[in-house]
C-alpha cells in the first residue's frame, strides 16, 4: 500500500512537464539536481534556528529592551473565581462570542446568575483574565528584534545569491534549460536557510505573539512551505528565488517599525512604517505579479506545455496574492488614517489590551449596528426589583429597540 502511494505520488506526469522523466533528471559526478530527501535537512535545521532564536532574545534582545526603555505594563491579577476560570480555560475566553446572539449576552447572565455578581463584575474579569494571558511588550519586542534580523540576513544574502544571476534581470531565463538547470551550491543553501525559517516560525507558532490575522498567517505559512517544497522538488528553484527575496524586502521595514513602535519613538516609527507601506505596496502589488505570476503563468509556457505542476505553482502563488491583497488593504487603510489624523493607528492585527473605554466603544457600534440595547449590569428582573429598579417587561419598548421609561 506504501509502495503504491509512493509510485502514485512520484509520477513525473505530476512534477515535471510533458517529454521529461526522472530519468532524464539523474545527476553525475559534475551535474547535480534538486533531490526531494534534501527537504528533510529542513526539519533539523529549523531546530537549530529555534535554539538559536531562544539563545539570541535572551542574550541580546531581552537585556536590549530595557536598555531602550521598554518596560512591560504591570496588570493587575483576576480574582479567583473558579466558575468563571473554568469557562475561560474550557469554552472561550470572551462569553459575549459564546452567546448564540451577540446582540444579548445569555452567557453573560447565566454566569452572573451562577456567581451572584454583576453583569459588569463579570465582563471585568474576563476583561482583566485576558489581558493577563496577552503577552508583554518585552516579549513583542524580542520577536521582532529576532525577525529583523533573520530577515536582514536573508535579504542581503538573496542579493548576494541572485546579482550575478541572468534571470534576476531577465526573467526568461527562469525557464531556459528548463527542468534540466543544475543545482548550484549557493541556491541550495538559500532555499535550505529559508525552508528552515518558515518551518521554524511553524515549531513556535503556539508560543508566538498571536495577531487579528493569525488564521491568515497560518495560511501564509502553509503555502509558502508547499511552494518552497514543491518548487525544489520540480526544479522551479530559479522563480522560487525571485519570490522569496521579494517577500524579504518588504519584511526588512516592517520589524523595525515593531520595534520602535515598542519603545515609543513615534516620529520615527511612524517615518519607517510610510517606508514600510511604500515597499509592501509597490513589492507585493506590482513587482510580485509582473516579475512571479506573469513570469510563471506566461514566459513558461513559451517552454513547455501545461501540466499538473504548473497549475499547482501557480495556484499555490495565488493563493499567495490573495494574501498580499488583504494585508495591502489593512496598510492602505492605516495609511489613509495617518494621512487624516497625522498620528499612525495602532496594528489592526495586534492583539492589544483591553480597557473599560475601548469596551464601551465597541457596545456602541453594536448598539448603533444592531439598534438593540441591553443592560450589562443586571443579571435578571429579580436582582433589578432587589436593587429598587423597575423590571424590563414592565417597561415600553419603542420600534427602534430602545427602552422608554415610565
Amino acid at each position: 500500500m506504501a509502495r503504491s502511494l509512493y509510485d502514485w505520488l512520484w509520477q513525473h506526469e505530476f512534477w515535471l512537464p510533458p517529454g521529461i522523466t526522472w530519468q532524464d533528471m539523474q545527476e553525475s559526478e559534475d551535474v547535480h539536481y534538486p533531490q526531494p530527501r534534501d527537504l528533510l535537512l529542513s526539519i533539523p535545521f529549523a531546530l537549530i534556528l529555534v535554539a538559536i532564536r531562544c539563545a539570541f532574545e535572551r542574550a541580546i534582545a531581552l537585556p536590549l529592551s530595557s536598555k531602550l526603555g521598554v518596560k512591560d505594563k504591570q496588570r493587575p491579577k483576576a480574582q479567583p473565581i473558579p466558575v468563571l476560570e473554568t469557562f475561560y480555560s474550557t469554552r472561550c475566553k470572551n462569553p459575549e462570542e459564546a452567546s448564540p446572539f451577540f446582540c444579548f449576552p445569555f452567557e453573560l447572565i447565566s454566569l452572573a446568575k451562577r456567581c451572584d455578581l454583576p453583569v459588569r463584575k463579570v465582563e471585568r474579569w474576563f476583561r482583566c483574565r485576558r489581558n493577563t494571558d496577552r503577552p508583554s511588550l518585552s516579549k513583542k519586542f524580542c520577536e521582532a528584534c529576532w525577525r529583523f534580523t533573520f530577515y536582514m540576513v536573508s535579504f542581503f544574502t538573496g542579493l548576494a545569491v541572485l546579482y550575478d544571476k541572468p534571470w534576476l534581470w531577465d526573467h526568461r531565463e527562469c525557464w531556459t534549460g528548463y527542468p534540466q538547470q543544475p543545482l548550484q551550491p549557493s541556491l541550495f543553501w538559500y532555499y535550505m536557510l529559508e525552508l528552515s525559517f518558515y518551518w521554524s516560525l511553524v515549531f513556535t507558532l503556539p508560543f508566538d505573539v498571536k495577531r487579528k490575522d493569525f488564521k491568515e498567517q497560518i495560511v501564509h505559512h502553509a503555502a509558502t512551505i508547499f511552494l518552497i517544497s514543491f518548487s525544489y522538488c520540480a526544479n522551479y528553484i530559479r522563480i522560487g528565488t525571485l519570490v522569496l527575496v521579494i517577500h524579504d524586502a518588504s519584511d526588512c521595514f516592517l520589524e523595525p517599525t515593531k520595534i520602535f513602535n515598542y519603545m515609543k519613538w513615534k516620529k520615527t516609527c511612524d517615518s519607517l512604517f510610510m517606508i514600510f507601506s511604500a515597499v509592501f505596496l509597490i513589492s507585493r502589488l506590482v513587482i510580485f505579479p509582473y516579475t512571479v505570476l506573469y513570469n510563471t503563468y506566461y514566459y513558461s509556457m513559451e517552454i513547455f506545455q501545461p501540466f499538473f505542476g504548473y497549475y499547482f505553482v501557480n495556484a499555490l502563488l495565488i493563493i499567495l496574492q490573495l494574501l498580499h491583497v488583504f494585508w495591502s488593504c489593512l496598510i492602505i487603510h492605516m495609511v489613509y488614517k495617518f494621512i487624516l489624523q497625522g498620528t499612525m493607528e495602532k496594528d489592526m492585527r495586534s492583539d492589544t489590551e483591553e480597557s473599560d473605554e475601548d469596551e464601551e466603544r465597541e457596545k456602541m457600534k453594536k448598539k448603533e449596528k444592531n439598534g438593540i440595547t441591553y443592560f450589562s449590569n443586571v443579571t435578571s428582573n429579580d436582582y433589578m426589583q432587589r436593587n429598587g429598579s423597575e423590571p424590563l417587561n414592565n417597561r415600553t419598548h419603542l420600534t427602534n429597540g430602545h427602552v422608554k421609561e415610565r
